[in-house]
């Protein structure tokens, strides 16, 4: 091993090199004036072209605003609170404080506290379950295969919608903040996925493609895509009332329904298995996705309820019938395919039950944005899910308990 005290630069031989001849000296174009305590300390090498220095020079002399702040001049007066504004400010973007919304900047350091990897979990039990003859039902193994089939392309339509529509219309520095922490968990909820199918050896091509092969994950992922179009387009400017209602038809199309409706059926399923001692690896990393996906949700609706604080005159009555049909047409989609993952009665649930809890689900969503709920006396079938998803303090499905919601890698457990 090297010895750092042994090692003396200055005195270690160097074979020494033969000189080449000196290359002829470049005719180059006449250098800009340089001063000379400059010229006396900048070192023996040479320096730009002087026409190239000229005009870089010159370019700076012509720097003026930088796009997209073109209202902005040098000395204008400090960004105001009351000047930020969740859809349609006139503030400047880049100046995240003062706060406005101390909800947004709240979680995004939770979210930033709630790091984890799919790396981390330890999938040695499920592999030898999955290759096991009589290890799974023919049925467990179907909503294996479609948990992992829907939600592996779901996480990526609920990314791009986010980078390529939301990040752009949102107006308010911090809850930009949270939407990029949000867009980073989205790609490791995909990588999650990616890393249990390459675990278990599944067909990858059979997992990755179902949204277009399987008829009930297809109809969830086209109805996603519907809502995306239009925002994602580049000349899609909000700022008139039109405009803004579709911004705010994408945000609860994708918080109340995509990720708020359409991945709970999947989530009981596998976290049922899991609390069944099946599939642990797999059901530890849902549990992960899932206490990131609520937090999503949570911020999904506070973002929609100021937007329509600050903009009264888009929740019109009509407008609140078409959400509350979106919402609707959600649940439909969901228990269609809790009907075709479940066609017989597994884990202690069914598709009667399932359809239910969805149920239940709709009449929270409807009435975290203020609306009516549409199946009065809904009960939650499943009162463990509320266990995972609300308390901070949780327990576990392997009979031992979470002490601190924390990075996943430093999860203690009793």
């Amino acid at each position: 091993m090297l010895n750092w005290d042994e090692f003396h630069e200055d005195e270690t031989p160097v074979a020494e090199q033969p000189k080449a001849a000196p290359a002829p000296a470049p005719q180059a174009a006449p250098a800009a004036e340089v001063e000379p305590a400059v010229a006396e300390s900048r070192g023996d090498y040479q320096v730009a072209e002087g026409d190239r220095l000229a005009r870089a020079r010159q370019s700076l002399e012509n720097l003026d605003v930088a796009a997209g702040l073109e209202e902005l001049e040098m000395g204008a007066a400090r960004i105001e609170v009351d000047q930020k504004r969740m859809i349609n400010a006139r503030a400047d973007l880049n100046q995240l404080v003062p706060f406005k919304y101390e909800w947004a900047w709240q979680k995004y350091l939770d979210g930033s506290a709630n790091h984890w990897m799919p790396q981390e979990v330890n999938m040695n039990a499920d592999i030898a379950l999955w290759k096991s003859q009589d290890g799974l039902t023919e049925d467990e193994r179907l909503i294996v295969m479609r948990s992992l089939g829907y939600f592996s392309t779901a996480d990526s339509l609920v990314a791009n919608n986010l980078v390529l529509a939301v990040y752009r219309l949102i107006t308010n520095p911090e809850c930009r903040q949270y939407l990029l922490r949000q867009a980073f968990e989205e790609a490791i909820h995909t990588h999650a996925y990616q890393y249990c199918v390459e675990s278990l050896g599944m067909d990858e091509g059979e997992v990755f493609n179902m949204y277009r092969e399987v008829p009930s994950v297809a109809a969830k992922s086209a109805w996603s895509l519907k809502h995306t179009q239009s925002l994602s387009r580049p000349d899609f400017h909000t700022g008139t009332p039109e405009t803004d209602q579709e911004l705010l038809r994408n945000l609860i199309a994708f918080y109340c329904v995509t990720e708020g409706i359409f991945f709970y059926c999947g989530f009981s399923q596998i976290l049922s298995m899991g609390r069944r001692n099946k599939m642990t690896g797999v059901a530890e990393q849902f549990q992960y996705i899932l206490r990131d996906e609520s937090m999503h949700l949570n911020f999904g609706v506070d973002m929609i309820n100021q937007i329509k604080i600050e903009n009264p005159h888009l929740w019109t009555a009509e407008f609140q019938d078409e959400v509350t049909q979106m919402i609707l047409e959600g649940t439909e989609l969901e228990i269609a395919y809790a009907r075709d993952s479940m066609p017989r009665g597994v884990l202690g649930m069914n598709a009667a039950i399932m359809e239910e809890y969805l149920h239940f689900i709709c009449n929270r969503r409807l009435a975290q944005i203020g609306l009516k709920e549409q199946f009065p006396g809904a009960k939650n079938p499943f009162p463990w899910m509320s266990e995972i998803i609300d308390l901070r303090k949780e327990k576990n499905f392997f009979e031992t308990r979470v002490t601190e919601y924390q990075v996943g890698g430093a999860l203690s457990w009793d």
